[in-house]
């Protein structure tokens, strides 16, 4: 498998993945408070948007990639 291939397969996962999910959702815990023995977390959840469009762009490119390297191009 040469390199041109694995860049395509990649593209199409993200692509895949992009699609599917549309965007990444991540968790972060923020310290409130600190009184002597006490502790006091919040938790925040955090999503970053991802556009279909942008799923779809790299699918597409990974497919034309893997084509092409097979092909010979």
């Amino acid at each position: 498998m040469s390199g041109k291939t694995i860049i395509g397969i990649a593209l199409i996962i993200i692509g895949i993945f992009g699609i599917a999910y549309q965007g990444l959702t991540y968790t972060t815990h923020r310290r409130v408070a600190d009184i002597g023995p006490i502790h006091a977390e919040k938790t925040e959840h955090h999503t970053i948007p991802l556009p279909p469009v942008l799923g779809a762009i790299a699918l597409i490119g990974g497919i034309v990639i893997v084509a092409a390297d097979r092909r010979g191009v």
